[in-house]
């Protein structure tokens, strides 16, 4: 069993930063690669970010590529989302979630998700 936790969550300007943290028990982050996804209000949840860390690769959504930043470290089983330039569009509550299998923009392709971290960007 997989347990994921979000946090760093907040209000926050635009143009501003926020560091996202996603903490995991078990053998969370040696078996899986792992994404972020975000939804916001009235939207369908989206695919933000995914980590594949045995091959250091990682991919965006376009509309965050340049200004957000996957990483993880893997002794405290935590990885994290930098968001830097932030925009108003970026309101949403985000997601952490372990990846399984399939396309990595997509939710299925997901087993373990966190309970989400509500992000504010204020204008």
């Amino acid at each position: 069993q997989v347990q994921l936790v979000e946090s760093g969550g907040g209000l926050v300007q635009a143009g501003g930063s926020l560091r996202l943290s996603c903490s995991g028990s078990g053998r969370t982050f040696s078996r899986y690669s792992m994404g972020w996804f975000r939804q916001a209000p009235g939207k369908e949840r989206e695919f933000v970010a995914h980590g594949v860390w045995s091959r250091s690769t990682t991919y965006y959504a376009d509309s965050v590529k340049g200004r957000f930043t996957i990483s993880r470290d893997n002794p405290k089983n935590t990885m994290y989302l930098q968001m830097n330039s932030l925009k108003p569009e970026d309101t949403a509550v985000y997601y952490c979630a372990a990846y399984v299998g399939g396309s990595y923009r997509l939710e299925k392709s997901y087993a373990y998700w966190g309970q989400g971290t509500q992000v504010t960007v204020s204008s």
